[in-house]
């Protein structure tokens, strides 16, 4: 086998791989030794034709597909990692040549592996993020777990009012003839939500229990149902049941109940802190992604586009994955969105090329700044995942492979690439918007 690579624009090039005549002849054996049961040759049971009688009837060029496609992968794989480029999309393989007895020529355009030429990376002025908890957050906070340690009670001793929960039969007609979907019985309704057509709630407000109420509405105009829409309704209804929500009220006994604080004052001084510390860490992540984006900014590189596709197709792939795992194939998505494969992967271009700039950037710094990650670091790293797969250490170490923890020091040098950027940045206030004439 032999190779020559010939660089084409944007960081494209094109591999011609010739494979010797020896070499095609043994994938047409493959071919033929693949398919022979599956041909019927006159005075031949099925699988004894010889291969040189089923070509003289079904043409030479019969197995010279599944012949290419048994020569080619080993070929390109071997071509791939002699041609000292590094490769960074699938092939698009074209056939130039395919006859028995000659060499078999194909070739493989790809993308490969684009040069950056670093900018400013340090020092960069990134805008501030303010980071400050106010007591509105704090209250908010303490509602939630009011919420969270609520009770319902059942209320018999009053009529609807505004935020009950109640259970309500009801029975829709327009024209005094009932229409589909406008008939329940005991549906859940939190009065005040607007789950309902505009002032259907409002006049259940005062309604008693098991008295009926007539409720006079008008369908809006864009109603989703055509034959309804802008139309005049009654409904029948009957309220069965009224419950309330009761909060605890927020002191130091609700505070001993939900926290290991005496007092509510302690309580909201921990909730406080930990808000903070939350802020803390967004305000970080923020920092890290305008100086990251800033670097990229002041950088130059040439993407092709094969790459950006391969990153589309790996995002494909993860978030297929993701919807599997909840019961949904990616065919039943597209068809539930009204999307088509070919929007899916456009819309998912941006992204892709802002994650491919990211990483070649952030490796280009780690190696201008010679950022070499220990083992020690890397025993840390293995231990954290070990942790989290509930594994021991030594035991992931040795199921990991050369590839796996060569890939685990780089993620590892990017990530210490983004955390000297990010400390080297120096934030500024926010530029006031310019005030209209």
């Amino acid at each position: 086998m032999s190779a020559q690579l010939e660089k084409l624009e944007k960081n494209m090039a094109k591999l011609t791989i010739e494979v010797s005549a020896e070499e095609f002849i043994s994938g047409l054996e493959k071919a033929y030794q693949k398919n022979k049961n599956k041909i019927s040759i006159p005075g031949f049971r099925k699988g004894k034709a010889p291969r040189k009688m089923i070509e003289k009837m079904y043409g030479a060029g019969i197995f010279y597909e599944d012949a290419a496609n048994a020569v080619i992968p080993g070929a390109y794989s071997k071509a791939a990692a002699e041609c000292g480029e590094e490769i960074v999309s699938r092939p698009s393989i074209d056939v130039v040549q395919i006859e028995e007895g000659k060499p078999f020529i194909f070739t493989a355009e790809v993308a490969l592996k684009p040069a950056v030429t670093l900018g400013e990376y340090k020092g960069l002025e990134v805008e501030k993020t303010e980071v400050a908890v106010s007591e509105e957050e704090v209250d908010k906070a303490v509602d939630k777990e009011r919420e969270n340690n609520s009770r319902m009670l059942d209320v018999d001793d009053r009529p609807v009012a505004s935020g009950d929960m109640i259970k309500l039969d009801f029975e829709g007609s327009v024209d005094g003839v009932p229409f589909e979907g406008g008939k329940g019985t005991d549906y859940p309704l939190t009065i005040g939500s607007g789950s309902f057509i505009p002032g259907f709630e409002d006049q259940l407000i005062g309604a008693e229990i098991g008295a009926e109420v007539e409720v006079n509405v008008t369908f809006p105009e864009e109603y989703h149902a055509k034959e309804l829409a802008g139309k005049p309704a009654v409904f029948k209804c009957k309220v069965n049941e009224i419950k309330v929500k009761e909060l605890p009220e927020a002191d130091d006994e609700f505070a001993q109940d939900v926290s290991e604080f005496n007092t509510l004052a302690e309580y909201k001084d921990d909730i406080r802190s930990k808000l903070l510390e939350k802020k803390t860490a967004d305000a970080r992540r923020q920092k890290e992604n305008k100086a990251v984006a800033k670097a990229v900014e002041n950088a130059s590189m040439e993407i092709p586009d094969a790459m950006v596709m391969e990153q589309v197709q790996r995002m494909t792939d993860d978030f297929t994955r993701r919807i599997e795992s909840q019961g949904i194939s990616y065919e039943q998505y597209l068809q539930f969105t009204g999307a088509t494969a070919a929007q899916m992967a456009e819309q998912m271009k941006p992204e892709a090329l802002k994650r491919i700039q990211n990483s070649l950037v952030l490796e280009a710094i780690a190696k201008a700044e010679n950022i070499e990650v220990p083992e020690e670091k890397l025993d840390a790293e293995i231990e954290k995942m070990a942790a989290a797969y509930k594994m021991e250490a030594a035991k992931l170490k040795e199921l990991m492979g050369d590839y796996e923890k060569e890939q685990m020091k780089n993620d590892l040098a990017i990530q210490a690439a983004v955390d000297m950027i990010t400390d080297a940045a120096v934030e500024v206030e926010k530029a006031e918007e310019p005030k209209a004439e």
